[in-house]
């Protein structure tokens, strides 16, 4: 196999198109967004806001890692804390990826079903579900990250213009908005509300799904803290567009009652009837237009998680594999030449292909569950995942020996990473002291 690397990508991803890729990968959690909308009301739009910069500050830590060492942050983590840190990320990953998958399969389901039922949403679900898994499988197979990267650009113009559209055309109270993206608060708190609430702020923008981010960077040939510049300019392009197309999901959800039943393989369909019903001669245009943008969401959302998790759980068994490495800056600097290089055969390895298949098979028993309950989990689970990642780039990038003077966290990079950390401490503090009481 030659060394020689791919042309960078070109058009009209190439400036900020991996960070949209991450960034359209957590989109998918389109449902959670409306299901906390119909509980909670615009009052929790502060944590669409919070969010997304959370995961900003998370992936811009990460990619100033590998652009630093030339590693990931998995592979990282690997070298400086050990095989046990793998094998209990494994794990976890292994859960998370039923959920997720489950979660994706459910929402794919439901949105084709509005669009073109066959028959009873909840067989729809199934049928829909599993016909999505196996196409994303097919593409995933066929084309590799260049058909993917087209593919996605496509999904991603639909459904943000189309959900922003129908989010304006509603018309909502513009000051309630404007008090729940700026004052704090949290209805329902000793019932489900702080749930409801860390599950769509975990959900924004993705979770496991933020560390693909390295593996698409090294797609694009970014190599170095010169690029470093253009990864934030890419970061902050896509969270910006995701805590838009977040809020606007969250507004939608509103119009909602929580009571109304529309919380199962429904939800999406009363989304829509909503807007008919609310928009006079321009309902029918608006019902359409969301249900499309509702199904580039999760259609989008999909086939990054099919292309890019597959890449963790190569380089997880090629971490287990390998024989523990020094600390010494040398060794660091040919074991970062070596992963780079094992990244560019990981797509081709059985790993590769095994968990791909598996993760596009193995979540549609997850199918036959309850929806709401799906997507509550798939939130939850990946929420717990961000303290733990804050926790290890707190770690990594503070360390002049390990990252180097120019990458090292600034002041303001560690009081955010803390930040993050104490929030989480804190709300499962509460969830736990509220199980006991």
């Amino acid at each position: 196999m030659s060394d020689e690397k791919p042309a960078r990508s070109s058009g009209p991803l190439s400036i900020v198109g991996p960070g949209l890729l991450v960034a359209a990968t957590g989109a998918g959690d389109l449902a959670t967004g409306a299901l906390t909308g119909s509980r909670l009301g615009v009052a929790v739009l502060w944590a669409v806001l919070l969010g997304a910069i959370i995961k900003f500050v998370l992936n811009e830590g990460l990619a100033r890692w590998q652009l630093a060492t030339g590693s990931t942050v998995l592979e990282g983590t690997a070298r400086h804390l050990g095989r046990a840190g793998i094998v209990i990320f494994l794990a976890y990953l292994c859960v998370w990826s039923f959920f997720v998958g489950s979660a994706l399969m459910s929402a794919c389901g439901i949105a084709a079903h509005a669009i073109l039922p066959l028959g009873e949403p909840s067989t729809d679900k199934v049928i829909y579900g599993v016909m999505h898994s196996v196409v994303a499988l097919g593409l995933v197979f066929a084309g590799g990250y260049r058909l993917f990267e087209k593919v996605m650009s496509v999904c991603i113009g639909v459904m943000f213009i189309t959900v922003l559209a129908t989010t304006i055309a509603i018309q909502p109270d513009w000051s309630a908005v404007a008090s729940g993206m700026f004052i704090p608060t949290i209805p329902q708190f000793d019932s489900g509300g702080l749930k409801w609430t860390v599950g769509l702020m975990g959900g924004v923008g993705g979770t496991v799904t933020v560390l693909c981010y390295g593996y698409w960077i090294r797609e694009d040939n970014r190599e170095g803290l010169g690029e470093l510049r253009t990864c934030r300019l890419d970061l902050l392009t896509g969270y910006v567009a995701t805590a838009i197309f977040g809020m606007g999901m969250v507004i939608l959800g509103s119009r909602l009652d929580a009571d109304s039943g529309a919380k199962g393989a429904t939800l999406i369909v009363d989304l829509a009837n909503q807007l008919e019903t609310s928009l006079g001669a321009l309902g029918p245009t608006a019902r359409v237009a969301f249900l499309i943008g509702a199904w580039g969401a999760v259609a989008s959302s999909m086939l990054g998680v099919w292309q890019s998790v597959p890449y963790l759980f190569v380089d997880c068994f090629r971490m287990l594999r390998l024989r523990p490495a020094t600390d010494k800056v040398e060794s660091d600097n040919e074991a970062a030449t070596q992963d780079a290089a094992a990244h560019r055969a990981g797509s081709t390895s059985p790993v590769y292909y095994g968990s791909l298949i598996a993760i596009a098979t193995v979540p549609a028993l997850g199918l036959f569950v309850g929806f709401s309950r799906i997507q509550l989990a798939y939130a939850v689970v990946g929420a717990a995942f961000m303290p733990i990642l804050a926790i290890a780039l707190l770690f990594l990038n503070s360390s002049r020996r390990r990252i180097g003077e120019a990458g090292r966290n600034s002041a303001l990079a560690n009081a955010s990473l803390i930040a993050v950390i104490a929030f989480f401490i804190w709300a499962g503090a509460n969830e736990i002291a509220d199980k006991l009481n």
